[in-house]
Order: C-alpha cells, then sequence, then structure tokens
C-alpha cells in the first residue's frame, strides 16, 4: 500500500540552490550552515542544470589546492548529469532507484520545473508516519 504515497507529500520544496558561478567556498558554508549534503544548481531562470554534492565540494577543495586556485566556482565542480523524480512518483519507486544508484537525494520535477527535493531520510520519514497513521492526506 505503500505506493499511494507520492513524492509530493514528503520532499522538501523550501531549497537552497546555487548558481554555476558561486564560488565554491560559500556553497560549503551553505551547506554546513544549513547541515546538507548537497544542492540543487539552478540557471537564471530557475531551471537545473547540476547538482552540487559533498563529494563534489571536496574534489574543487583538492582541485584548487592542488593547482593553486583561488576561485573555483560550483559549475566547475557540479555534476552535470542529474538523475530526478517527478513529483507524482510514488515512495517505493523512489526507495528502489535509491537502493539502485546509491544517490542520497533526488530533484523533484514538475513539467520540466525543480519544484522540490526528496532525501532518503524523506523516504524512511514517509514509512514511519504510513505504519503510525496509515496513508497521509493529500
Amino acid at each position: 500500500m505503500l505506493k499511494i504515497v507520492k513524492v509530493h507529500q514528503y520532499m522538501t520544496a523550501d531549497l537552497v540552490c546555487f548558481a554555476a558561478d558561486t564560488d565554491l567556498a560559500k556553497a560549503i558554508d551553505q551547506l554546513l550552515q544549513h547541515r546538507i549534503s548537497g544542492a540543487p544548481v539552478v540557471d537564471e531562470r530557475k531551471q537545473l542544470v547540476g547538482i552540487l554534492s559533498e563529494g563534489d565540494c571536496l574534489k574543487g577543495v583538492l582541485t584548487g589546492a592542488y593547482f593553486e586556485e583561488a576561485a573555483v566556482r560550483v559549475g566547475d565542480v557540479m555534476c552535470r548529469t542529474v538523475d530526478t523524480v517527478d513529483v507524482e512518483a510514488d515512495i517505493v519507486s523512489v526507495a528502489e532507484r535509491f537502493v539502485q544508484t546509491g544517490r542520497r537525494r533526488f530533484p523533484v520535477i514538475d513539467g520540466g520545473k525543480l519544484v522540490g527535493q526528496i532525501s532518503r531520510r524523506d523516504i524512511l520519514r514517509a514509512v514511519k508516519h504510513f505504519n503510525d497513521h496509515g496513508a497521509p492526506k493529500t
């Protein structure tokens, strides 16, 4: 019955996002401040163009240190190939994708537009709520 629970019911809609030209050090500060492990990267039209993870940040730090570059940008290190999920996807199919891909989060898309993000923890929260209370109200 968990297939009736949809991504939009548990996703995070209030996202920290970065622009590709954001200084990597500032992005790292934001990730730490908000206690998150990654965030979407969007263009001036708020279209998804990439995703920045802690691993990407580490690569950027090492690249900057190795080449003694002062200003590494988010766009230099972000992942441009982004797996997304649809806002109406069920949490079981998303849980399967988490297991198959090893990813920690997926941007959520509605009609091609970024509307949120779903994490492994969000899926676990949905399962707990379902187990405690039954199907959520839409």
